[in-house]
């Protein structure tokens, strides 16, 4: 066994001796080439041992399951074992302090020496990744100080806590896919390779008829294709998402309990946990209800302005045939028709205003007698006319208080300064009719005319005749006035 010897009280040539003695010593321990060190200090003796002997240093660390190493106090490595070289993939004895530094990164690098410039003072811990192989590895590194005697170093132990990190990693991963299924605003399935349900967030709760975890898709999920044609299963759609093929936008029902029918529209992708191997598959479930119940909803509208439209050009070629039947001169058909025209117009105007919904009578009066009298000049009073009518009640309304107004401008009430219009609700009939009462004061003697032109018919049919609607005009000497009576079945909202 080499052994070198240190003393305390040395000459100038014995200290040049002792120190090329020194060097010389420090390269044999990196480079294995000696087993002990002697220590001389005061009145007794240390030996540090490398190797060889059951109380031997190298023993002691080769018989460590974890990779340790052990270095000196300007970092240099004195000793790796055997289990660190496993652990980096390095050959036994290959692995020097430069070696160990060119595995790591930068930033790896400086955690490792602040480690190594910590540890001698006290106990230290960090964490370091390595590249090894093809794979990302974590280690935990604990340094503490180690004393050879008089001189000082570094004791680091490395522990592979790559899988610990991976457990940890894959909890996290499954909390948060929980989280996000959790949070899903569609009703989202996860099913294993069997087909059978694993997981459901809430959304799919609430449109299973039972509860399904465990089940078989098809008996959690009981599916309608909206065309037969096809011949789709629940079972199809989770074979072939298991198989690598994802599905997506099927159209279906859902049965929610014995009478309830959700629409859906169904996707199912592979479910890929890691590498290549597909682990089952993931349905997703958009609830159709609210988008089906608006495409019927605009059918049904396009279907009634189909209606309408037709209805209205109807009533145009009607009003176009009876007014020229009652005008002599192209001038007086003219005038006429636009006027009638533009009150049909202006009534459709409102409804669209009010989305052909809750259209009041005091509206539609109000828009007719605009261009020619305004209500703040008190010659015009409307009395319980907030009251709501449909579509084409308020067209025929519009109709008749044209006529009305047309007439009292030219003739009646309006054609003077001093003349009054008084429009009001008298109430409602025994059957629920509604009444109103168009009466003219203090305007020009009224005389009845000789001749019946369309203006009077129009008000006469436009609500209809007999006890459940029509109009009665009467011609009084102190003016117009005329019973109106709106129907309640159909058009009066009560």
């Amino acid at each position: 066994m080499t052994v070198v010897s240190l003393v305390s009280a040395l000459t100038r040539d014995e200290l040049e001796a002792r120190l090329y003695e020194a060097e010389e010593t420090l390269r044999a321990i990196r480079e294995g080439e000696i087993d002990a060190v002697v220590i001389k200090g005061g009145a007794t003796e240390q030996v540090f041992t490398l190797e060889g002997g059951s109380q031997s240093y190298r023993t002691f660390m080769e018989a460590m399951d974890i990779g340790a190493a052990a270095f000196d106090a300007e970092g240099q490595l004195l000793y790796a074992n055997q289990a660190l070289c496993k652990l980096l993939d390095r050959p036994a004895g290959a692995l020097s302090g430069q070696a160990l530094l060119d595995i790591l990164d930068a930033v790896n690098q400086t955690t490792f020496r602040r480690l190594l410039t910590q540890a001698l003072k006290e106990r230290q811990s960090a964490e370091i990744h390595v590249r090894v192989g093809d794979s990302e590895r974590s280690f935990l590194l604990t340094g503490a100080p180690i004393d050879f005697g008089i001189v000082s170093g570094v004791a680091i132990t490395f522990t592979d806590i790559s899988e610990r990190e991976q457990i940890a990693a894959a909890k996290e991963s499954e909390r948060l896919a929980r989280s996000v299924l959790a949070s899903a605003n569609e009703a989202v399935i996860v099913c294993d390779r069997s087909g059978r349900v694993t997981h459901i967030n809430a959304a799919a709760e609430r449109i299973c008829a039972e509860a399904p975890i465990g089940k078989l898709f098809e008996e959690a999920i009981e599916l309608t294709f909206a065309d037969a044609s096809e011949l789709m299963s629940g079972a199809d759609i989770v074979a072939m998402a298991t198989s690598g093929t994802p599905v997506q936008g099927l159209e279906a029902a859902v049965k929610t309990s014995a009478i309830d029918v959700t629409d859906v529209m169904i996707s199912a992708a592979p479910l890929i946990v890691s590498g290549d191997r597909t682990q089952g598959c993931v349905v997703t479930l958009i609830n159709l209800s609210q988008r089906k119940a608006a495409e019927r909803r605009q059918a049904l509208l396009m279907g009634e302005l189909d209606h309408r439209v037709k209805n209205t050009l109807a009533m145009v070629l009607a009003i176009s045939a009876r007014t020229a039947a009652h005008e002599r001169t192209i001038e007086d058909f003219q005038k006429s028709f636009s006027g009638r025209i533009q009150a049909l117009a202006a009534t459709h105007t409102l409804l669209s205003n009010a989305s052909w919904e809750n259209l009041q009578i005091k509206d539609v009066l109000r828009v007719e007698l605009a261009p020619y009298a305004t209500l703040s000049s008190g010659r015009i009073t409307m009395e319980g006319l907030d009251i709501s009518v449909d579509s084409k009640t308020a067209v025929s309304l519009g109709l008749v208080f044209h006529e009305l107004t047309t007439n009292a401008v030219k003739y009646g009430a309006l054609s003077t300064r001093s003349g009054k219009l008084s429009v009001r609700r008298l109430g409602l009939l025994e059957d629920g009719a509604l009444q109103i009462e168009w009466e003219e004061r203090d305007g020009p003697l009224v005389t009845p005319p000789t001749t019946s032109g369309f203006g009077q018919t129009l008000i006469s049919r436009s609500l209809g005749s007999g006890p459940n609607g029509g109009t009665k005009l009467e011609y009084r000497p102190s003016g117009v006035v005329c019973q109106i009576v709106i129907p309640k079945y159909g058009h009066f909202l009560s």
